[in-house]
């Protein structure tokens, strides 16, 4: 999976219809988010930076949880958005979550394991144990 590196309010014209993760490395108003889901209308999640994620209203999180859209918490580490505005999640995560599952580890241990070897956040691949 793709998740598109947003690094401003600018950049959300730039996004294509079919984005499924975004990740917001800016603050967002209620707006963006709005603007956000209309231009993309598969969006399945938000991942937003733990300080962004505190000051997201009430009312924008009623709104995504209408939407079924996941606001996930963590950043993207290592990324260099000047490079490519997409970080990937790479093959081999998914290969770990399936053989992790295969061996009869409990999700919880899984999500733990896998923080500690990617990087990633436990919002994120809680997410994706979901969806694969």
């Amino acid at each position: 999976m793709n998740i598109r590196v947003v690094s401003s309010k600018e950049e959300i014209e730039t996004l294509s219809p079919n984005e499924e993760m975004i990740h917001l490395a800016f603050r967002p108003a209620n707006t963006d988010l709005f603007t956000i889901v209309q231009k993309c209308p598969q969006v399945k999640a938000f991942h937003i930076p733990t300080s962004y994620k505190r000051t997201i209203s009430t009312s924008a999180r009623m709104f995504l949880q209408m939407q079924n859209i996941e606001l996930l918490e963590g950043d993207v580490w290592g990324h260099r958005k000047d490079i490519n505005e997409y970080s990937g999640i790479s093959q081999g995560v998914y290969d770990r979550i399936k053989q992790y599952r295969e061996n009869g580890m409990p999700e919880q241990d899984i999500t733990e394991k896998l923080v500690r070897e990617t990087r990633l956040s436990p919002d994120l691949i809680t997410f994706l144990m979901q969806n694969s």
